[in-house]
């Protein structure tokens, strides 16, 4: 890499990217941020209507964005989804896997079965296959940037989010693992490591105040995070400024990880 491409290390002109979960929260303002950086965004997300509203902000703004759905849940979606996107660029440049879910709240030895699966197939075997495709898809072009938007959960398990925190600590790991199998393709992997942020996946912890102020008393910063805050660590690893980073873990949570 020549000292010429860091004449703005964070330019995306002409790069293709994937977003998953974007319709709302972190992923939408992660869509957004590299649409503003030029890149083409796949907005991705289960429902296609959410999605074009994402798709709309991003072009009413002077980017470009396309939305495809797609539950990452399914893997059959996930062929379908990659299959339409190598038909239609014949390339992806940025992954970020962001689509997740956490639909139990409560003690782990209470944990259904059927909600043990549904958390596992999204946020681990869902961002395994997203993350296979695009990297053989980035390696036969030259390479390219995946990103995983894990949590702090996986390091410190949260309270009553006990499968949730699991999933969360396998994709740290799956991270790890990508970033050495594939960065002699030229392919880089790396994770965001969210803290209490400001979304409606967090609302059961944000809106409820006894809650909300236990976990604010272990955040150095004492305040909850919005979700554009997440989004520029995201930009660094998916563009050139990260070109020699990968495997890496970023923690963004007001200095929880640090107590």
């Amino acid at each position: 890499m020549t000292d010429a491409s860091f004449s703005d290390p964070f330019d995306l002109s002409g790069k293709i990217a994937l977003v998953t979960g974007a319709s709302r929260g972190i992923g939408a303002e992660i869509a957004k941020l590299l649409a503003a950086k030029g890149a083409h965004v796949i907005v991705s997300s289960r429902k296609q209507d959410d999605c074009q509203k994402v798709v709309d902000e991003i072009t009413s703004a002077g980017g470009a964005a396309e939305a495809v759905a797609c539950h990452i849940g399914e893997p059959a979606q996930i062929d379908t989804l990659f299959a339409a996107l190598t038909a239609k660029h014949g390339r992806l440049d940025v992954l970020v896997n962001n689509a997740a879910t956490n639909p139990y709240f409560g003690p782990i030895v209470d944990t259904d079965p059927g909600v043990f699966q549904k958390t596992v197939d999204v946020n681990i075997r869902g961002y395994f296959y997203m993350s296979a495709n695009a990297a053989k898809l980035m390696a036969a072009n030259g390479g390219g940037s995946i990103v995983n938007v894990a949590s702090v959960n996986g390091v410190v398990p949260g309270f009553q989010q006990g499968i949730y925190s699991i999933t969360k600590a396998a994709v740290i790991s799956m991270t790890k693992a990508f970033a050495v199998e594939c960065a002699s393709a030229g392919v880089r992997c790396n994770a965001l490591l969210p803290g209490l942020t400001d979304t409606k996946f967090a609302s059961v912890l944000v809106n409820t105040p006894e809650i909300l102020k236990l976990a604010l008393a272990h955040v150095p910063m004492r305040r909850v995070a919005q979700p554009s805050e997440m989004a520029g660590a995201v930009l660094y690893f998916a563009s050139p400024a990260s070109s020699y980073t990968t495997g890496a873990v970023l923690n963004v949570d007001g200095g929880y990880l640090s107590v």
